[in-house]
């Protein structure tokens, strides 16, 4: 599993551990959103992955993103199945299902008809997005885990890609788990899961959460 080294947090009573959930393009709700949060030096940011595909301007989101590195060098930007469908595409695999899955939009939004138009910064970025992320109590992940499996024995397709099996258990990793990937009418803010994913790129609202508080922050 290609994870992130652990971090306990210790800090500032008032430090935040905020989480992200799927941006997908979605570039003026995300510029919202960090509005609204206002993180700052002292926050620990973890964005959940999916920040390409479908929405209108994937090419933006990667830039702020890459600000945010700049800014605060410690946010942690996991991989989501989209930018893993990205990468095979910029590396010539499997083409078909990334422009399937909402492809052509980040395509356009680079005003790019092939891989070799995608900036060299932003190739770089998208190839040390790790899969996972431990900070205290909580691991952080972009679809979840298979039950019954240790979270340093996952597959890193289950990490990017489950759904029913890890949504529909309620296998306990002796952690919280924090995920997006699957779209949720509203934040998921379980004992042991929390689901960030609120559906932006379908009109819905791009979420924030606090985890320390578990106070929510949502625009759209």
């Amino acid at each position: 599993m290609n994870k992130q080294p652990d971090n306990a947090l210790a800090g500032l009573p008032a430090r935040r551990l905020l989480a992200v959930g799927d941006i997908h393009g979605c570039h003026e709700l995300l510029a919202q959103l960090l509005r609204e949060v206002g993180p700052g030096a002292d926050d620990r940011l973890v964005f959940l992955g999916d920040y390409v595909d479908r929405g209108p301007d994937s090419r933006g989101v990667i830039d702020t993103l890459l600000v945010l590195v700049e800014r605060w060098p410690q946010t942690i930007f996991l991989r989501g199945n989209h930018e893993q469908m990205f990468l095979d595409f910029i590396d010539g695999r499997a083409s078909w299902i990334f422009l399937a899955n909402g492809g052509q939009q980040t395509l356009d939004s680079y005003g790019a008809a092939t891989r070799n138009e995608i900036p060299a910064s932003h190739q770089a970025f998208l190839r040390q997005l790790p899969t996972s992320y431990r900070c205290g109590e909580f691991l952080f992940v972009h679809a979840g885990l298979r039950p019954g499996v240790a979270p340093e024995d996952q597959r890193e397709e289950d990490l990017l890609w489950i759904r029913a099996e890890f949504l529909d258990s309620d296998y306990d990793w002796g952690q919280t788990i924090v995920f997006g990937h699957t779209p949720q009418p509203r934040p998921l803010l379980a004992a042991r899961r929390i689901g960030l994913d609120t559906g932006a790129v379908y009109g819905r609202q791009l979420t924030c959460c606090d985890l320390l508080s578990r106070r929510c922050w949502q625009v759209g």
